[in-house]
């Protein structure tokens, strides 16, 4: 039952994250785009510094989620543990951050889960990966 909880929890952050990088390269653009419009030159180089770095931080953030997710459908350990990180992260971002923070928790932190991440690591070594 677990294994579909995992890859309920990839297929969230994957999806999450694209909508995330997605906004962040929006607000990126937006941003900084509105200090183009106001033809202020103190304006143009203070919105495109503080909205283009705040925007490529926010999707890149959304980058490390769907990394996370995808490695999570792989079974990798290293996935595993980003998703922890990035679940309690998100965990003050209310509602939805926090619905998704608890849920990565639950599943990642069970004892079904950490055995499926342990089957596969084991399955590797058997085959020489």
């Amino acid at each position: 039952m677990m294994r579909k909880h995992i890859e309920i929890l990839a297929y969230l952050n994957i999806v999450l994250g694209a909508i995330t990088a997605f906004g962040g390269l929006v607000l990126a653009f937006v941003v900084a785009g509105s200090g183009l419009i106001s033809g202020d030159e103190t304006a143009m180089w203070v919105t495109s510094l503080i909205g283009g770095g705040l925007g490529f931080f926010i999707a890149a953030m959304g980058a490390v989620s769907i990394l996370g997710g995808w490695g999570l459908l792989k079974r990798q350990e290293w996935a595993r543990i980003l998703i922890i990180i990035l679940s309690i992260l998100s965990l003050p971002a209310f509602p939805v951050g926090t619905a998704l923070g608890a849920y990565g928790l639950w599943v990642l932190f069970s004892e079904e889960a950490k055995l499926e991440f342990n089957s596969h690591i084991q399955a590797g070594k058997s085959q020489g990966i």
